[in-house]
């Protein structure tokens, strides 16, 4: 977890902003790198990172073992999931130190020409990075223990085949629809099931998308998670605010509280 003064980094903000100062900051990446990778659920800040630098962009499952299959074969150098997972090719499992590393290599980059007593700290530095790249506005919803979650996902892809004829009277209009599959292009493997994705356009936001994903990770039940991004140009609103309305067409469509009898997610992060 990346912090600063009063100021919280998301791990998809974290990463995109490690990806963006790599060569520049970091000795290992002198050379250059050779492509990054981020978690299906992640979100896009990282893909205008890679737009602009010119880097191969691998978006995989959640799962560290896809990232060490792209590591193996030479075609990535940095990764990063949601989850506060970030790591690059010098090992093949996430490392906390390496990211906390990288941005101590980033900040003192930053304040080579700082005058004595100033510093420019970790929000200025990712404050500027949105100046640049526009902010992407994100939030995970988790509804935890959930035994019904199949019908929730059975909405959303109910919905999402047929949304062009469902959009009418929605804050947001949707845009396509994806049932997420991986195909790995290393080993070839083939990944189904991985989430459903959502898309939507909107006044005032460059794009938006809504992931659903479930995991088993709990002792009871399915966990429902719900991830909402938000891109825009206006990187000073607040994310609850940024994500409300996103928010709110997600939850009704899929019928998450009508599945689960939940007013609110167990956790919000």
């Amino acid at each position: 977890m990346i912090l600063g003064k009063g100021f919280f980094v998301t791990p998809s903000d974290s990463v995109a902003v490690i990806a963006a100062h790599a060569q520049e900051a970091i000795p290992y990446f002198a050379d250059g790198v050779k492509g990054v990778a981020r978690s299906m659920p992640t979100s896009q800040a990282l893909d205008r990172v890679a737009a602009k630098k010119g880097f191969d962009l691998f978006e995989t499952p959640t799962g560290w073992k896809f990232f060490g299959n792209l590591m193996n074969a030479g075609m990535i150098s940095i990764c990063g999931e949601e989850s506060f997972g970030t790591g690059s090719d010098h090992v093949r499992e996430k490392d906390g130190l390496w990211a906390v590393l990288s941005w101590m290599s980033i900040l003192a980059v930053h304040n080579k020409q700082t005058p004595e007593g100033s510093l420019i700290g970790v929000e200025t530095i990712v404050r500027s990075f949105w100046d640049e790249y526009g902010r992407v506005y994100y939030q995970r919803f988790d509804y935890e223990a959930v035994e019904n979650a199949d019908r929730v996902m059975a909405d959303v892809i109910a919905f999402g085949e047929d949304y062009a004829n469902r959009a009418a009277g929605l804050p947001l209009t949707p845009s396509g629809f994806t049932q997420f599959c991986y195909h790995d292009p290393v080993d070839k493997s083939v990944s189904n099931n991985q989430g459903l994705i959502l898309n939507f356009t909107g006044e005032g936001i460059t794009a938006a998308r809504a992931v659903w994903r479930l995991s088993g990770t709990g002792s009871s039940g399915a966990t429902i998670r719900l991830y909402l991004e938000v891109e825009s140009t206006d990187g000073s609103m607040n994310t609850r605010d940024a994500c409300g309305a996103l928010a709110q067409v997600a939850v009704e469509l899929s019928k998450i509280q009508e599945h689960t009898g939940r007013s609110e997610p167990t956790v919000i992060t």
